[in-house]
């Protein structure tokens, strides 16, 4: 199957494999190209396999990513996923090559990708990184971890802002922090703002909008990063149920 670059021209009519869908009144995936396009003017490639799945890469310069890093010269990989029946086909080797190619065809010095200490949901695996000759250049509390691949030996290795390495926030109560970049999560901030409001818990939603937002933010997870009582307590999208669970082992 071949691989499709979508960008302004067919972006519109291509499935940009987000895992979350429309429902009647919703517009996640309308929401999604929408950033999509803005981050295009930014140097932003969006790679996918020709198939309605979830079988993609999505990177673009490190200087203009939506993530508090200092990579200068780096090609940041913000989503890279191959899944379902899809998984064990060489997808994965395909697409991260193609990024690699590009990469060092735009006078990049290397990748740099979020990962975590082991596997952690909507996180790159770290496993198949590793084993792709990626190292770690640089660690965040409490589980994140930053991998890059280098193309030279003497690059200077990327790293976390200091804004985004303990974890730790000001406000008291719930504060989540997300964006509309990949995967797209605006409709699961708003159910657990509305479980938050009916249990009358302090709670505080921050959409990151902007390039400058993002990086300052205090989680390198700017997509979904849920803080309480100014601890991070994770970056797993939470549906309803769980994010009760939470507020019930908090006794809030």
């Amino acid at each position: 199957m071949a691989i499709v670059t979508v960008n302004t021209d067919n972006i519109e009519k291509e499935h940009i494999c987000c895992a979350i869908s429309d429902k009647k009144g919703e517009n996640c995936v309308g929401s999604k190209k929408a950033w999509l396009k803005e981050r295009f003017k930014d140097g932003l490639v969006f790679e996918k396999l020709d198939e309605r799945g979830k079988v993609f890469i999505e990177y673009m310069p490190a200087d203009k990513a939506f993530a508090p890093i200092i990579a200068d010269k780096y090609m940041y990989i913000d989503c890279f996923w191959v899944s379902g029946k899809f998984k064990g086909q060489g997808y994965a080797n395909v697409l991260l090559d193609e990024c690699i190619e590009d990469a060092k065809n735009k006078g990049k010095d290397g990748l740099v990708v979020l990962s975590s200490k082991k596997k952690m949901p909507f996180l790159s695996d770290p496993k198949y990184l590793k084993y792709k000759g990626f190292e770690v250049c640089d660690s965040a509390e409490p589980y994140f971890e930053l991998l890059y691949l280098p193309f030279k030996k003497t690059v200077k290795k990327p790293q976390f802002k200091d804004c985004a390495r303990k974890g730790m926030i000001n406000e008291k109560g719930v504060v989540l922090y997300y964006s509309n970049q990949c995967p797209h999560t605006e409709k699961y901030a708003n159910i657990i703002k509305e479980v938050a409001n009916q249990r009358s818990v302090n709670f505080t939603l921050k959409k990151i909008t902007t390039l400058k937002e993002a990086q300052n933010a205090p989680s390198p997870f700017t997509t979904y990063s849920l803080f309480i009582n100014g601890k991070f307590e994770t970056n797993e999208i939470l549906s309803e149920k769980k994010f009760l669970k939470i507020l019930e082992a908090k006794e809030m």
